[in-house]
């Protein structure tokens, strides 16, 4: 288990200092901002949706290690997705992050590097956040997503 542990650790790191789809997205026509008041992070998603499909989207911000990592491997993880895909796999993410059950989630490909943050409660914020401001950019909402 060490050993998975180690790539993990490794996976959030290289999504930490070399993110991926790190920059706005200027044919953007979903977007929205979230803010963690409890780490400080900040993030703003930016999608391109054309019939129900996430053809492209990336993301904005400032924030520690886990949050970046998340959004990151979010951006990764739903490009070409179907919204109803995407809903599940944020289900399927969410559960993971909170549950105390620690079953793998394959499905979830590279997203379950996350899965140890469930031991650090503080850190669930930190790994959700990109999530809940996809979330709320998927409605086109204007207010700020908040953790809190």
């Amino acid at each position: 288990m060490s050993d998975l542990r180690e790539l993990y650790q490794e996976v959030i790191f290289d999504h930490y200092k070399t993110p991926r789809n790190c920059h706005v997205l200027d044919c953007a026509n979903h977007q929205a901002d979230g803010y963690n008041p409890l780490c400080g992070d900040q993030v703003t998603v930016y999608l391109k949706v054309e019939n129900g499909v996430i053809e492209d989207l990336s993301f904005k911000g400032t924030g520690c290690a886990i949050s970046t990592a998340s959004a990151s491997l979010m951006t990764e993880a739903l490009k070409g997705k179907k919204i109803a895909e995407v809903e599940h796999l944020f289900e399927d993410f969410h559960q993971m992050v909170t549950a105390p059950d620690t079953t793998p989630h394959p499905e979830l490909g590279k997203l379950e590097a996350l899965a140890g943050v469930r031991e650090f409660p503080a850190r669930v914020k930190c790994a959700t956040l990109a999530w809940h401001t996809l979330q709320a950019a998927l409605k086109n909402q204007k207010k700020q997503i908040s953790t809190e």
